[in-house]
């Protein structure tokens, strides 16, 4: 098993050996180089384990320029970074692609927002997954002296307009009411506990989007969702019920335990939110409280919006 993180590896290769080949060799740019590691990938959330080895995994760092100081040393310093000689372990699978080396500023972020920066209207910041904005945003940046990258780095992580935010919570509030405190226990009263858990597995996925949303924090995709929100401060704790859910025995006194469960969740959420003062809603249904959270927004456009859209 490996001493330390893949995150923690890639850092020392840096301070090891990159960092010398940087000053050597580019001293004229050093200081407009941002270095770090960020992307796809359990090492840049700082989840890998020995498992993780297995196949798409890389030791080594990210090197992210702009367009002009990519047209000036971009081959050079791919080069040069080649030479360093990150380790490849494990096999390369068929949507696996090596995330570290030379990258544009541009490219690194156009593959997670479809543009070269942050998104510059709600109407982007709507459309995109948290998933995404999960991956542009992980890992760490160890340098960056000439600031670009860090700047829509610091958009994406913080700049979600509040709008945004309480639109994308209502849709999650309202799917979370139908999924689970609505259509769970009725699917199981028509006998299809197919149903039932599909509708489970539906109010578990908002119920854990919700969580982010309070937080302020981008959720990953599903394989690392209760990894990471089992660090959250605000909610962090429904991890646990949450995967229960899923993971629990099904039929006769269960079924009525994950329902009461589901109650006990929606009554932690609609807590915060009062906590908050995201809604004027009243009791524990979750329906009244997304319409509640909804009417609050102050963007017409948005405020207009389907209740299950964001």
């Amino acid at each position: 098993m490996p001493s330390m993180r893949g995150l923690d590896e890639a850092r020392q290769f840096y301070l090891e050996r990159g960092a010398a080949m940087l000053r050597g060799q580019f001293a004229d740019f050093e200081d407009r180089i941002a270095v770090g590691l960020a992307g796809h990938g359990s090492q840049c959330f700082g989840f890998d384990d020995a498992l993780s080895r297995d196949h798409d995994f890389e030791t080594g760092f990210c090197l992210w320029l702009t367009d002009e100081d990519d047209a000036a040393i971009g081959v050079a310093l791919a080069r040069a970074y080649r030479a360093l000689g990150a380790q490849k372990v494990g096999e390369r699978s068929l949507l696996g692609e090596s995330g570290v080396g030379v990258r544009r500023i541009g490219d690194f972020y156009r593959r997670y927002t479809g543009s070269a920066g942050a998104p510059e209207s709600w109407q982007q910041w709507m459309s995109l997954p948290d998933w995404a904005l999960a991956e542009a945003t992980n890992g760490e940046v160890w340098r960056d002296g000439l600031g670009a990258f860090s700047a829509i780095r610091e958009t994406l992580l913080h700049g979600m307009p509040e709008d945004v935010r309480r639109k994308k919570l209502a849709a999650r509030l309202i799917t979370m009411a139908q999924a689970g405190q609505y259509n769970y226990a009725r699917c199981l009263k028509h006998g299809e506990s197919g149903a039932a858990m599909l509708a489970l597995g539906e109010f578990v996925d908002a119920a854990s989007s919700a969580v982010f949303l309070l937080n302020r924090r981008h959720r990953p995709y599903y394989k690392w969702r209760f990894r990471a929100m089992r660090a959250l401060e605000t909610l962090g704790d429904l991890c646990e019920p949450l995967e229960f859910l899923l993971t629990g025995e099904n039929g006769g006194e269960a079924d009525a335990l994950k329902a009461q469960l589901v109650e006990d969740i929606c009554a932690s959420v609609v807590r915060e939110l009062r906590g908050e003062q995201l809604t004027h809603a009243s009791g524990d249904y979750l329906e009244e409280h997304a319409f509640s959270v909804q009417e609050h927004i102050e963007n017409p456009a948005i405020r207009a919006m389907h209740i299950m859209e964001g």
